[in-house]
This record gives structure tokens, C-alpha cells and sequence, in this order.
């Protein structure tokens, strides 16, 4: 317990700063991990305790990821809904595989640094869009439907990659019969479940709490990922009570995910890890793919190529799951490319998420040959 109360500590204090400079404290709260952990000072080390709490906020992150994804909305969207997810899907993801090949990555490990140079963090990408004052942009919208897009391949990549220890057959037999018992249930007590969570005692708080730990029982007799079960009650719950179950969740997720990312950050070793100049080289890329990506999905949806330096700028950077993919399936060799690869573009993305506004207004003096 004393490596999580110092932890947490310095976390609060890293937390102060950044609420100051109004940018994200997720990559911060990783290299505080690094200076604390096994690739900095050695101070802090992970315990059984740290890394129970550090998987809730894992899966308090899933269950609210869950909330989002409203089927009747996604139906709603999935003209320009597709669209733009598979320009965004077809040229990052495919560069990030590439990525793994030229490194020497085994198919496996491949698929996982695929999919972390792919996925940006949601995280980062809405708290932008909220503390940068952009929730009125045209192109906010399309930001927002992206992250929904890239989460549900996430899912689908968490039922491949976990297809590798349990039969697939198996596996999306028990998922199906999940979804179907969780999103009946939620329809047919519809109206009593939207009067439950509109209570204001703990009773709400106490339910949602158990759902997820429920969720990883089930996980264990079952033998499928708790991360695929979070997720699915999530959206069976966004059919009643979306606002208000991530209302009760939010004080699980914001305290459990510190302790998540800080102590992903300690466990980090680089002895592993390619050159400098490779590991520069991958960063570089993954911010230049997610540019070429904003600016193609800004011209095909918007109708012009600044709309899409405004969807990049919010869009860089990766963060939360990345790193679940890298801890949940990667090897030694791929989490230490995950972590540089959230640290700096997570960084980079506070700033261009910042500035959105004059970068594109730059980009634009130089298309207009001023």
C-alpha cells in the first residue's frame, strides 16, 4: 500500500498542474510511473493490490466505453459513420502492422501494435473537444463518431486476440448469449431500470459496482475476457440509463484509472525496446498516418482538406487502449513501443489539440500561397 499511497501522492500534484494548463494528465501520470518505476528511480513497485485496483479502472473505462455505444445511434450514423472509420481503420491500422513486420514483431504482436497505433484515446479526444471549448465545430461530430468506430473494432480485436487461449467458436458463442440475455433484460424492464438509476441514494452506485465485479466472476467460469462482458453491459445499460450510469461510474473510473496508467508506467522496462532512432522514427509515422487519415476523412465528409487538421489535431494521440491492448495481449517486445508511443503522441496531441485552430489556420495560409 505504501507504493500506491506514493503514487498517488505525486499524481495529485501532477493532476493540479495540468487542470492549471487545462492539458490531459494522462501521459503525464505514465511518466510519473517511468521516473518512479522499474525504468527510472525503482521507488515504487507494482503489488497484487495495484494491480487489482489498476484492472477496475480498466474495466470502469470498458463499461463506460460500453455506455456510448448505443446501437439505435450507431444505426442512425452509418453512412458518414463508416466512412469516415474505415479511412481512419485502412491507413492506420495498416501502417501500424507494417510498422510491426519492419521491427521483426511476430504475427501475434503485430496485430497488437496494429491495433495500439491505430486506436486514439477517447480520453484525451473529448476532454479536448470539452476544455478547448469545440463541442460546436462541425467537425467536433465527427471526431466523436470516430472514437465510437474505433471502439467497436476494438471489441472486435479483444475477440480475436482472446480467441488465441479459447476456442473462437466457443468464445462468441457465450458473448451472443451475453448480449442477448443483457440487452432483453434491459429492454423489457426498460421503465423500472430508468427509475432505478434516477434514485439518489447509493442503491445505484452499489449495482453498477456490482455489475462489474459480477461481470469478472462470470469472466472467470466462463473463461471469456471480463473486458468483453464490461463493455457489453455498458451498452445494454446505454439503452435506459446511459447519463446516469456514467455519472455513478465516474468516481470508480477517474481513481482506479490513475492508479492504471501510473502503474502501467512502472512496470515499463525499455531493456527491450528497439534503437532510439527506430522507436522516433514509429512516433513520427503514427502522427503523420493520423494527419493523412483527418485530412482524407475532412475532405470526403466535410468537403475540404482544413476540416481535417482539426479532426487530426484531436485525433493524434493514443492513449488508455493502446495500453490495454499492449498489457492485455502484447509481449515484453511490444509494451515498451506502446508506452513511447502514448507518452509522446499523447503529449503532442495536448498541444495540437490546443492550437487546432491556428495550425489549420497556418495550413491554410500555405494552400492560399501567403
Amino acid at each position: 500500500m505504501e507504493g500506491i499511497a506514493v503514487a498517488l501522492a505525486v499524481c495529485v500534484g501532477v493532476a493540479l498542474i495540468c487542470r492549471r494548463y487545462a492539458i490531459p494528465p494522462i501521459p503525464f501520470y505514465i511518466i510519473t510511473g517511468l521516473l518512479l518505476g522499474t525504468a527510472g528511480l525503482g521507488v515504487v513497485h507494482s503489488s497484487e493490490v495495484s494491480e487489482w485496483i489498476a484492472h477496475m479502472g480498466l474495466l470502469f473505462l470498458l463499461f463506460t466505453m460500453g455506455l456510448h455505444l448505443h446501437p439505435g445511434e450507431v444505426a442512425k450514423r452509418r453512412s458518414s459513420f463508416l466512412k469516415a472509420g474505415i479511412i481512419d481503420l485502412c491507413i492506420n491500422f495498416s501502417a501500424g502492422f507494417a510498422v510491426a513486420f519492419i521491427i521483426g514483431l511476430p504475427l501475434y504482436d503485430a496485430v497488437v501494435l496494429a491495433g495500439a497505433f491505430y486506436i486514439s484515446s477517447s480520453a484525451i479526444a473529448l476532454s479536448s473537444l470539452i476544455d478547448n471549448r469545440k463541442l460546436g465545430f462541425r467537425e467536433s461530430d465527427t471526431v466523436i463518431w470516430l472514437m465510437v468506430f474505433e471502439d467497436i473494432i476494438l471489441v472486435a480485436l479483444l475477440i480475436m486476440l482472446a480467441s488465441q487461449d479459447v476456442s473462437p467458436l466457443r468464445t462468441i458463442g457465450i458473448i451472443l448469449c451475453v448480449a442477448v440475455a443483457a440487452f432483453t433484460f434491459a429492454w423489457k424492464f426498460r421503465g423500472h431500470l430508468h427509475q432505478f438509476f434516477a434514485r439518489e441514494d447509493e442503491l445505484p452506485i452499489l449495482v453498477v459496482f456490482l455489475s462489474v465485479v459480477l461481470a469478472v466472476a462470470i469472466a472467470g467460469v466462463t473463461g471469456v475476457p471480463d473486458s468483453l462482458l464490461v463493455i457489453i453491459l455498458g451498452s445494454a445499460i446505454s439503452l435506459v440509463a446511459s447519463e446516469r450510469a456514467e455519472a455513478v461510474a465516474r468516481p470508480f473510473r477517474e481513481v482506479f484509472l490513475v492508479v492504471f496508467f501510473v502503474f502501467f508506467g512502472i512496470s515499463v522496462s525499455f531493456s527491450g525496446a528497439p534503437s532510439l532512432i527506430l522507436l522516433a522514427s514509429v512516433i513520427i509515422l503514427a502522427i503523420v498516418t493520423k494527419f493523412c487519415s483527418g485530412v482524407l476523412i475532412g475532405k470526403v465528409i466535410h468537403g475540404r482538406a482544413l476540416s481535417g487538421i482539426d479532426i487530426w489535431a484531436d485525433t493524434t494521440s493514443r492513449g488508455e487502449f493502446s495500453i490495454l491492448l499492449a498489457l492485455l495481449y502484447g509481449s515484453s517486445a511490444v509494451v515498451p513501443v506502446v508506452a513511447a508511443l502514448v507518452v509522446v503522441t499523447s503529449c503532442v496531441g495536448s498541444f495540437t489539440g490546443k492550437y487546432s485552430i491556428r495550425i489549420r489556420r497556418w495550413f491554410g495560409g500555405i494552400t492560399a500561397g501567403k
